[in-house]
């Protein structure tokens, strides 16, 4: 128990706290004319001038909900608790302050643990204060306690659920970065082979053919150059949030594998244009992985699909797959699954693009864009 509370104690706030955005400011310019309008139409309102500078006067807190829980939640619930000590007991309040309830929620779904434990006394003490100065009954008391610990446990389920979707969106990057590693061992391997038997024919001419010996060094010397990168690549995706500029493997040429017309599933068709030569080996590779993760995605949800249409293209200076299917029109979601995630890791890697969406007719779509040359940005 002492290590949980601990643990609770110390724990970080999330990242990525949103800051003010538009939504807020409308919320705010809603509470504001409806705490007035009910300040004044509200017949049986204790301390009216008070609880309408109260519910006006707090709403600004909402503002800084997520960036600053704490001093939000000591600022709102402290100056209800005052408000009821200078109304003589009487809670001064407003039906429209429920808006105080987004507070103990942002707090518990932004706030370290730290300010969670410290907020939450805050408010239980304030409910603690209400029901001793104007006790409403045990069923109203049970009430407002429940709602109370309810905003809290939600704020928290959501404050964990993004967690847990961050560790396994950093579980994808990190099994396609392994991947990647993977891919640039087996290049590197390559290249270290066609070094060893460049050097055995070199050494087996040298006596009768020096010309042969020294093109065979010009062989090695290129190879090595080229293993050296792949290596100096593969270290930087090993390192993670380092981008890294190669992802060698399969080839442009292994695409027609993906090729197929069986009577389950829908057909996939390749097309490659011809000005795709000279392309590096870490792009080559990229295509082939990004093309086959799309083809797997769509016979795994285009519903009602009959065609998934490979494309490659190229020009001087980048590539760009299409892969799109013919399936039901689809409504985007919220965030990308792993498999895209993944994709979009793979491309940026080598400072390149992948977007997967609905198209705007029928299907999906896949447009990635990679660099010719697999060079990070």
């Amino acid at each position: 128990m002492h290590g949980l509370i601990r643990s609770v104690w110390h724990e970080p706030r999330p990242p990525g706290a949103p800051r003010r955005v538009w939504r807020d400011w409308v919320l705010v310019g809603v509470l504001i004319p409806v705490a007035l309008l009910e300040g004044v139409v509200r017949p049986d309102l204790p301390s009216r001038v008070l609880s309408v500078v109260l519910a006006v006067g707090l709403t600004p807190t909402l503002l800084w909900r997520r960036t600053k829980p704490l001093p939000m939640v000591v600022i709102a619930f402290g100056a209800s608790g005052l408000g009821q000590v200078l109304a003589g007991g009487v809670s001064p309040e407003l039906n429209t302050m429920v808006y105080l309830l987004l507070l103990p929620y942002a707090l518990f779904r932004w706030g370290s643990g730290r300010e969670a434990v410290i907020g939450l006394a805050i408010i239980l003490a304030k409910a603690a204060s209400s029901v001793i100065f104007d006790y409403p009954g045990p069923a109203d008391t049970a009430a407002a306690f429940a709602v109370v610990l309810t905003v809290t446990a939600v704020g928290a389920a959501f404050r964990y659920r993004a967690r847990a979707r961050t560790r396994e969106l950093d579980q994808a990057k990190l099994l396609e970065r392994e991947q990647l590693a993977r891919d640039l061992h087996d290049t590197v391997a390559h290249h270290v082979s066609a070094m060893a038997i460049r050097a055995q024919a070199g050494l087996a001419t040298a006596a009768s053919r020096p010309d042969a010996a020294t093109e065979a060094l010009k062989v090695i010397e290129a190879e090595a150059a080229l293993a050296l990168a792949e290596m100096r690549a593969m270290v930087h995706v090993l390192r993670r949030n380092e981008p890294a500029d190669m992802t060698p493997g399969r080839g442009l040429a292994d695409l027609s594998q993906l090729e197929s017309g069986g009577p389950s599933g829908p057909s996939v068709q390749v097309e490659v244009a011809d000005d795709v030569a000279g392309l590096s080996p870490s792009v080559e590779a990229a295509i082939y992985r990004l093309a086959q993760e799309s083809v797997t995605n769509a016979r795994r949800h285009a519903r009602h699909a009959t065609r998934v249409q490979i494309r490659v293209i190229a020009d001087g200076t980048s590539i760009q797959l299409d892969v799109d299917d013919d399936g039901d029109p689809v409504r985007p979601a919220g965030s990308p699954g792993y498999g895209i995630t993944g994709m979009i890791e793979r491309a940026e890697l080598l400072g390149g693009t992948c977007v997967a969406g609905p198209n705007p007719d029928r299907g999906w779509r896949v447009t990635a864009v990679l660099p010719r040359a697999g060079v990070a940005t």
